[in-house]
Order: structure tokens, then C-alpha cells, then sequence
């Protein structure tokens, strides 16, 4: 669960070679009754975040609820999932497979 109002690398692509991986599913769970928002960004190479790069910005979630994005979004070498969340309330979990 990452502190409130903090961007956390959720995961990130090993480097060092020709890794790529699959996420197929991230799931927002607000353990709170208090809804709240949460941003889920997928910076390429690791860059800063930007605008372009959230796949969520913002979204409320309401409490004791769970949110599952489904994509499929395919990630190269160094690429970062990066969540935040307005309340210290909310876990982010990643699915999927390294290549």
C-alpha cells in the first residue's frame, strides 16, 4: 500500500537485457469505507511521469470497493507502473507475465 499522496513504482520491467512483459490485469482495492481517488501511470523507459502516460488519473473509488482495469498492456525493458493514491488506504496489485 503506498503512503498517501505519493507517487510508488508498483513495477517495473527488469533491465539488462530483452525483457518484456505482459500485464493483464491491475487491480485498486480501497480497504477504506471513505471513498477516494487513485492514478495508475505506465512511464515508458522510466521517464518522469506525464499527462500522456496515465492509463487513470484521479478516479474515485468508492470504500470497501475494488477496481480491475483488464488491458493486456505489453511492457519493454525498464518500463514502470506507477500508482498513487489520495488516501493511505489503497492497495494496487499487478498481473501478469515476464517475457
Amino acid at each position: 500500500m503506498p503512503s498517501a499522496a505519493t507517487l510508488t513504482n508498483l513495477y517495473t520491467v527488469p533491465g539488462g537485457g530483452t525483457l518484456s512483459a505482459i500485464v493483464s490485469c491491475i487491480n485498486v482495492c480501497n480497504q477504506s469505507t471513505a471513498t477516494t481517488s487513485f492514478r495508475i501511470a505506465i512511464r515508458t523507459a522510466g521517464t518522469a511521469p506525464a499527462s500522456s502516460q496515465y492509463i487513470a488519473y484521479d478516479t474515485e473509488i468508492l470504500g470497501n470497493e475494488i477496481y480491475s482495469f483488464t488491458e493486456g498492456i505489453t511492457l519493454e525493458t525498464t518500463d514502470v507502473i506507477t500508482v498513487y493514491a489520495t488516501l493511505a488506504t489503497v492497495s494496487f496489485s499487478a498481473f501478469g507475465q515476464q517475457l
